[in-house]
């Protein structure tokens, strides 16, 4: 189907590069310099069927934000890209991943209004340097630069780590549904007949 994109992103703070192919077999090649961040896009490539290369540089010697934030940008983008008008697909997309003792839930209207909800829980343990606030950028970018409509919310939780794998792994479940094409539809799924 050839539902593939390449999205390039170079600033001052970072070079980012992507190739996400939709119809993959969940095979991740990812770079980011940072190693936890790596673990959560390798879990959500792997658990989303995609086929996803990320290589981003970017100053890690004064935070992960801005390479997390750009790193989001650009995935929002190659989505979007891939999907091109968003027709004969599914559009929405739920999934439930537990991870021990945590249980995060995502859903996701592929609907071009982004808007991000993130409800987490307020008391998480071993907080590191990569927290799920930091995460919380990632997410809003994505969702901005995919047009997306996107619902994070953590059920319950108290590892940080876990907390954060079960939402990386619902988010990839859930963009997998909602990319799934449909033969009943050849267009937008919409009352308004475009999204």
């Amino acid at each position: 189907m050839g539902r593939q994109s390449e999205v390039s992103r170079l600033t001052k703070e970072t070079r980012i590069n992507i190739r996400l192919n939709l119809d993959g077999q969940g095979t991740a090649e990812i770079s980011t310099g940072i190693p936890f961040f790596d673990h959560m896009l390798t879990a959500f490539t792997v658990h989303g069927f995609f086929d996803l290369g990320i290589s981003a540089t970017g100053d890690l010697d004064v935070d992960f934000h801005h390479t997390v934030e750009d790193t989001g940008l650009v995935l929002g983008q190659a989505i979007h890209q891939a999907l091109s008008e968003k027709g004969g697909i599914q559009r929405f997309g739920d999934a439930s991943v537990p991870m021990d003792e945590s249980l995060s839930r995502v859903t996701i209207d592929l609907s071009n209004r982004p808007y991000l909800v993130y409800n987490i829980p307020d008391d998480l343990k071993s907080r590191g340097p990569f927290d799920a606030y930091l995460a919380r950028e990632f997410f809003q970018a994505v969702c901005v630069k995919g047009g997306f409509n996107l619902h994070i919310n953590t059920l319950y939780g108290e590892n940080e780590h876990h907390v954060l794998e079960s939402i990386f792994k619902a988010f990839g479940r859930s963009l997998h549904t909602a990319t799934r094409p449909i033969p009943q539809v050849s267009g937008a799924l919409s009352t308004k007949g475009c999204l």
